[in-house]
């Protein structure tokens, strides 16, 4: 007999019962993130998830916390940190050391995203990936390295709670069907990095494929669109300033030739006074 469906992610918990909750738990373990741009990275996807929600409260986005589930666990001194992820249908706005799933009424991560390295692919494509699956029941895993454009891959889990690869669009992106968003490649600089040309960044899009943009691109596009604004005020307004000039000019010639009509017509009255003084019928004059 298959599993039953696990498209709610409260369902998965539904028989979760807390255990005794430790408190000597840790939420650092001095360790850094691989590299500056796996740093960055992670933040991109935070900031990224907040700026794809932005009037939503109920979730929550973190990056190289923590997540503490088993008492085992914690004995053993075994962390499990991922280096993104998102719970949906949770208090957003709590601040939180870590993810304490005895705390979090028995919620795991939703979605996860590790950075690999090198060092650590194998790990993540393995121990973890089981363990985002077998007790996490993570919905959707991903695994990308900063470093290596082609390394990024996706799972979701089926109906009989395994995971299944996530076939990519024609642009090489991935669905990520919980938070109903792309996950895919984008060229560029960001944060200074790389210091010179530019590399391939893990960013959400949303459903029509446009790009999430992060609070300092929505700034610069506003000072972008305010610049372009302002330049075709000023072109809008040369151009103004340009007819006026052209019917200043032309008032002018007009008022030109009507002073030459009027001066003509003067003379014409002129001669026609000095005929008829000398006793010459003016409209008689060729």
């Amino acid at each position: 007999m298959n599993d039953p469906p696990v498209t709610d992610p409260l369902l998965r918990f539904a028989d979760w019962e807390a255990p005794e909750p430790p408190t000597d738990l840790i939420f650092d373990d001095g360790e850094p993130l691989e590299s500056n741009r796996h740093r960055i990275a992670m933040n991109v996807l935070i900031d990224s998830m907040l700026q794809a929600w932005p009037e939503r409260t109920d979730f929550f986005a973190g990056g190289n916390m923590f997540v503490y589930y088993s008492r085992h666990q914690v004995m053993n001194r075994d962390f499990r940190g991922p280096d993104f992820f998102v719970v949906v249908g949770v208090e957003g706005d709590r601040e939180r050391q870590g993810w304490v799933v005895w705390e979090e009424e028995g919620r795991y991560p939703d979605v996860i995203v590790e950075l690999m390295s090198p060092s650590t692919a194998r790990t993540d494509k393995t121990t973890k990936k089981d363990l985002y699956e077998q007790t996490f029941h993570t919905l959707d895993y991903y695994v990308y390295d900063p470093f290596e454009p082609t390394s990024l891959q996706g799972w979701h889990l089926n109906d009989r709670r395994r995971y299944a690869p996530i076939v990519p669009s024609d642009r090489g992106w991935l669905w990520c069907e919980t938070l109903g968003l792309w996950l895919g490649l984008w060229d560029g600089q960001l944060r200074r990095k790389p210091a010179t040309g530019t590399c391939h960044w893990l960013r959400f899009f949303d459903p029509a494929g446009n790009l999430i943009l992060l609070q300092e691109e929505v700034a610069a596009q506003a000072i972008a669109d305010a610049a372009v604004a302002a330049a075709k005020a000023s072109e809008a307004e040369a151009k103004a300033n340009e007819a006026e000039a052209k019917a200043n000019e032309a008032q002018v010639k007009a008022s030109e030739a009507e002073a030459k009509a009027a001066q003509i017509e003067a003379r014409n009255r002129a001669l026609a006074d000095q005929l008829r003084s000398l006793g010459i019928d003016p409209d008689a004059v060729s």
